[in-house]
């Protein structure tokens, strides 16, 4: 079983490569909008950062592929 911890670590880490790359994957982008979803505990830090990204594909600024 996965940590919390872990797994928020995780997000961390595929937000800051996807706004490097400018691109995120639509499975990346379902597991960014299931985190949110599923867990309401989430830190107000992670649902920042997450919301930032999904902003940046709403904008045209990161690419999502297949």
């Amino acid at each position: 079983m996965v940590s919390a911890a872990h797994e928020q670590s995780g997000i961390q880490t595929l937000v800051k490569h996807a706004v490097k790359a400018r691109q995120l994957s639509r499975r990346e982008h379902l597991r960014l909008t299931s985190a949110m979803l599923s867990d309401p505990g989430m830190p107000a830090t992670d649902r920042f950062h997450i919301n930032r990204l999904l902003d940046y594909v709403r904008a045209g600024k990161i690419s999502l592929i297949d």
